[in-house]
């Protein structure tokens, strides 16, 4: 049975992205740089998002916050005292009556595990950790640079320092085996976390992986063999008590899950801070999307001259639409029937039909819901839902 679905309402989430990494990783296409020790400039940077989360309210007029993200980059590496700031602000700009999950990415080195009670005592209640593998020759591999011990260490530090806790893992590795992986995961569901979002290795052909892939120097696993890895996932996390509420989100019971993520699946709106920072807004009735400039500088040029974003694309209900389909599907809570006829889909015929027919979509209580046939194969689903 599903739970009911919550409306986001008027209530905004923000979004903080801190685009600094100690180092980047292979695989990652985000808008990230190395840090390098700028304390000028990201004291710059904070002051920035600061009178950004300042100028976006004073669009949206009067909201309630819903939650709030920092993301990256790796937003540990901020200073605390940084963090508590963006977290007043956005408390004083969007008020809320009780606590709102603050959740903050960060990976698994020894000295980002000694920032974390400062970060806790900064507001953070969440931690989202980068693990990413418990296996040294996988984490050399994806360019981390921590150990399997270093992780253990810190998953055991975060779990004392923060309320709620969750882990990424990634899988579908070169010569991964469905034997492997089963031992990697069960070893992992020993660590303590209630959330956990394994995501299958993803080849972005602009990043180092992209390139070494294109020049033959390795091949990810076949569609047969990342099927196998996905449906182990399913599994393991499952007889571990794991619910599947998003395709690549799994969490130990309703209250584990991802607020803030819910949020934005559920499309409610959302201010983006930061440099390369997306959100979507409603203004004058309008949902808008909104990309800030990528740039540090110019990020920090743009908020000075009052024009932070590089794109500010209102959508037609059309667009909005089908966004919150794209979105909706990736969740046990599915997309609205609604929301589906505005994009011309009828339960009766056409493509929609189609898929519920063949067993990839159900409908329920007024939404449609990929079933655990279609789920695997979302990505198909989809492009043959919306062309």
């Amino acid at each position: 049975m599903t739970d009911p679905v919550a409306d986001p309402g008027d209530d905004v989430a923000l979004y903080v992205h801190w685009p600094y990494c100690a180092r980047i990783c292979p695989y990652c296409d985000f808008n990230v740089v190395r840090d390098r020790g700028r304390g000028d400039e990201q004291a710059a940077l904070v002051e920035s998002i600061l009178r950004d989360m300042e100028a976006q309210a004073a669009l949206t007029g009067p909201r309630r916050l819903a939650s709030i993200f920092f993301g990256g980059g790796t937003p540990s590496l901020m200073a605390p005292g940084a963090v508590a700031a963006v977290i007043e602000r956005a408390h004083a700009l969007f008020p809320v009556a009780g606590a709102v999950e603050i959740s903050l990415e960060a990976n698994p080195t020894d000295a980002e595990a000694d920032r974390f009670a400062a970060l806790a005592a900064a507001g953070v209640n969440r931690l989202s950790m980068g693990v990413q593998a418990l296996d040294d020759a996988a984490l050399a591999f994806l360019g981390r640079n921590h150990s399997a011990d270093e992780a253990r260490r810190a998953v055991a530090v975060a779990g004392r320092a923060f309320q709620r806790l969750s882990i990424d893992l990634i899988y579908a590795r070169p010569g991964q085996t469905v034997q492997g992986w089963t031992a990697e995961l069960t070893e992992a569901l020993d660590l303590g976390f209630e959330h956990i979002s394994p995501y299958q290795l993803t080849i972005e052909p602009t990043t180092a992986f992209g390139r070494a892939v294109a020049r033959g120097a390795w091949s990810p696993p076949d569609e047969d063999t990342a099927a196998a890895l996905y449906e182990t996932t399913q599994a393991v996390l499952e007889r571990a008590g794991f619910d599947t509420y998003e395709v690549s989100n799994h969490a130990r019971g309703v209250a584990a899950r991802s607020s803030h993520n819910l949020h934005v699946w559920r499309g409610g709106d959302y201010v983006g801070v930061g440099p390369g920072a997306h959100g979507r807004l409603t203004l004058d009735g309008v949902r808008t999307a909104t990309v800030a400039h990528r740039g540090i500088g110019t990020y920090v040029a743009g908020v000075g001259a009052g024009e932070p974003w590089i794109e500010r694309d209102g959508q037609d209900p059309r667009t909005a639409a089908e966004e919150r389909v794209l979105l909706g599907l990736r969740t046990v809570e599915g997309a609205r029937v609604a929301d589906l006829s505005t994009l011309d889909r009828s339960i009766d015929h056409g493509p929609l039909a189609d898929l519920i027919g063949g067993g990839f979509l159900q409908l329920r209580a007024g939404r449609i819901i990929a079933t655990a046939t279609g789920r695997p194969v979302l990505d198909g689903v989809l492009k043959a839902l919306i062309v």
